[in-house]
């Protein structure tokens, strides 16, 4: 089935699309350009009709925003982050797991039963007029079985997949991610914690991530077969995080959480000062696990006192919370006065 002519006016112009990922996806500008580039090509109605709109392998250590990349995209897209096909591949590290994704072949039970889950109408399922086509996410790809990878063989070369009742469905009109952490391990040994999220680097940042790329694309040689990573567009390395990085992550992330608060409580006012801020990038970051154990430390030190506060009526329409450091612990403080006239609620980490 041909392509449909994609040279329409869309709701998000390139601009728009590169401005809304690089605020939403801190410090990875390569991967941001990447994609751009890709969804560029499919805008101007130039992309290959016998190849996906575009393929990429994202490497790197975990905490670094592959996956949100991905989300941010779709959610730039279709204003929903998870409307895409995600595939956790920890699920398929067996290979009769397989049928799940393409279904069980005639003759087998519950053949007939199984609706396989790239099914042609689910691939088109997001489909929007703004946006006629479809992410697909293949998350964690190196711990899928090989059978999984041999699948994808062909899905990238010609965009086709035959399913196990012999139908065939096509994928051209999908951008294909595949995240790995491969390498992770060999980074933090080959550098050591000493260069991590909180150290001095000896070395310049564009040396250290030289040596980061050299790494990882080592290791995706000896996981993955010359085959299936000649038939990817891009592989992209994403970028340690910087103390910079950190901080804009820190304000992304509580930004999220005041929207949280505020459906519940509307006009609610957090206010955060540089002490907390401080402690929550130092004690929220991790030189193996990125930035994401600052979610976990936001929700036991913020989200759970303001609950409290919350179910205990101190926190109500157009109410403040203040956050600040006192005796080296978060100090949630409720009120409309100052915070030393307020009630508090502290919790420690």
């Amino acid at each position: 089935m041909p392509r449909k002519d994609n040279r329409m006016k869309y709701s998000v112009d390139v601009g728009r699309m590169h401005e809304m990922l690089s605020r939403r996806v801190v410090g990875q500008c390569a991967a941001v350009e990447a994609v751009i580039d890709a969804y560029q090509i499919f805008r101007s109605g130039l992309a290959n009709p016998d190849r996906p709109l575009g393929s990429f392998l994202f490497l790197g250590p975990t905490g670094t925003g592959k996956t949100n990349l991905v989300e941010a995209f779709a959610d730039v897209c279709f204003c929903n982050r998870h409307a895409m096909l995600k595939v956790d591949c920890a699920e398929f590290s067996h290979s009769h797991e397989i049928s799940k994704l393409i279904g069980s072949p005639p003759g087998y039970l519950g053949h007939s039963e199984t609706t396989p889950y790239f099914s042609a109408t689910n691939i088109t399922r997001y489909h929007t007029l703004s946006s006629p086509f479809t992410l697909v996410l293949f998350d964690e790809i190196e711990k899928a079985h090989d059978t999984l990878w041999h699948l994808l063989l062909g899905i990238l070369d010609t965009a086709r997949l035959t399913l196990g009742n012999n139908s065939e469905v096509n994928f051209s009109n999908c951008f294909i991610f595949m995240t790995s952490n491969v390498g992770a391990r060999a980074v933090a040994g080959a550098l050591g914690e000493h260069i991590g999220f909180q150290g001095n680097a000896p070395d310049s940042p564009d040396e250290l991530q030289t040596r980061v790329e050299r790494i990882v694309h080592n290791a995706a040689r000896k996981t993955f077969s010359p085959e299936f990573l000649n038939r990817i567009d891009r592989q992209v390395v994403f970028h340690r995080l910087e103390q910079a990085h950190l901080e804009q992550i820190l304000a992304l992330e509580l930004a999220k959480v005041k929207e949280r608060i505020c459906r519940k409580i509307p006009g609610f006012v957090l206010e955060v000062n540089d002490e907390a801020r401080a402690w929550f990038v130092e004690n929220g970051t991790d030189y193996a696990l990125g930035a994401r154990p600052l979610k976990r430390l936001l929700e036991q030190t913020l989200v759970m006192p303001i609950a409290r506060m919350i179910s205990g009526g101190e926190i109500q329409q157009s109410s403040k919370a203040y956050v600040g450091i006192e005796w080296d612990r978060i100090d949630v403080r409720s009120g409309v006065a100052t915070p030393k006239k307020a009630k508090a609620a502290s919790a420690a980490f």
